[in-house]
């Protein structure tokens, strides 16, 4: 998973000096400046900023602010919501991930008001117990918040994971060894990222060595590794392809990703038994016809997902 940070109660308030000197540089000093906190996190946000300078005022009516505070923003799909609704107000947040130069671009960020990381997360599924119109307090789903954190640690392990750690070579073992070596109908799970649905389907991979193998089990986890994030199977298949033939160095790769997507079967158009087939070629698998036609005639023979 990514990287925790954990903001001190001092942490805020350094960030929130930093957004007060912003807000000055387009308000002259002793001017008087009324912040909007957006709901939820932009509200003890706002309350920071406004002790940094007697002349900041908190009000609740977005109507009459001069500028909007928040906590984070990460995609900035608030941002631009709030921004489309009240044109001209000023957007300001203690920590902006749509700037590349933000220290914390890669890490989950836990504000001091949310407790641990996974308070935050858990508090996040309640809130989507309670969107979708269910009582969290409900039996059956007291524990789920914390059953969903866990389970989308697993989902997600792969993120932070390293293809090289995992392709161990060997020259022992390689020597007259330049024909195919495949490894057929890896099971493969993962989440696309657009609707968070499962994806789920077999991988084949398979590679032409050049002086070097490597430990059949070590595709599998190659697979793993890519398909635990969140994905799209056109990337996911060329980040197998890409990885083995960087780290590995054979003569050519080849990748056939056979997989359903719960986003098209259980929404949107709701058609089951469809399959999506990807490929990535790499090297002589792709340049040379044979090699190709070989290694598509056996991913081709692959069981169903």
């Amino acid at each position: 998973m990514g990287k925790h940070v954990l903001l001190s109660n001092r942490d805020i308030f350094k960030l929130a000096g930093k957004v007060a000197l912003h807000i000055r540089d387009i308000y002259h000093d002793g001017c008087s400046v009324k912040l909007f906190g957006i709901p939820r996190g932009g509200i003890p946000a706002a309350y920071a900023v406004a002790a940094h300078d007697a002349k900041f005022t908190v009000t609740d009516n977005p109507e009459e602010a001069d500028v909007f505070v928040d906590d984070i923003v990460d995609s900035g799909g608030t941002m631009q919501r709030w921004s489309d609704d009240y044109p001209g107000k000023h957007f300001f947040a203690l920590i902006d991930k749509t700037d590349r130069h933000c220290p914390y671009l890669e890490s989950w960020i836990v504000l001091p008001w949310e407790g641990t990381a996974e308070s935050g997360f858990t508090d996040n599924v309640v809130r989507l117990l309670q969107y979708v119109g269910e009582d969290p307090s409900r039996g059956g789903l007291e524990e789920t918040p914390m059953r969903v954190a866990k389970a989308w640690q697993f989902w997600c392990s792969g993120y932070g994971k390293d293809p090289a750690d995992v392709l161990k070579v060997f020259e022992d073992g390689a020597d007259g060894c330049d024909e195919m070596v495949v490894v057929k109908d890896i099971p493969l799970y993962s989440h696309c990222e657009h609707h968070l649905a499962m994806i789920f389907g077999t991988a084949t991979v398979a590679y032409i060595p050049d002086g070097k193998i490597v430990g059949l089990s070590k595709l599998s986890r190659l697979v793993d590794i890519f398909a635990r994030r969140l994905q799209v199977q056109e990337r996911l298949t060329n980040q197998i392809a890409d990885a083995l033939h960087e780290h590995l160095a054979p003569k050519g790769v080849g990748v056939v990703i056979k997989a359903r997507h719960a986003c098209m079967e259980a929404r949107g158009v709701c058609q089951q038994g469809h399959y999506t087939i990807t490929s990535a070629l790499r090297g002589v698998i792709k340049s040379d016809a044979s090699a190709r036609a070989e290694f598509l005639s056996l991913a081709s023979t692959g069981r169903n997902p």
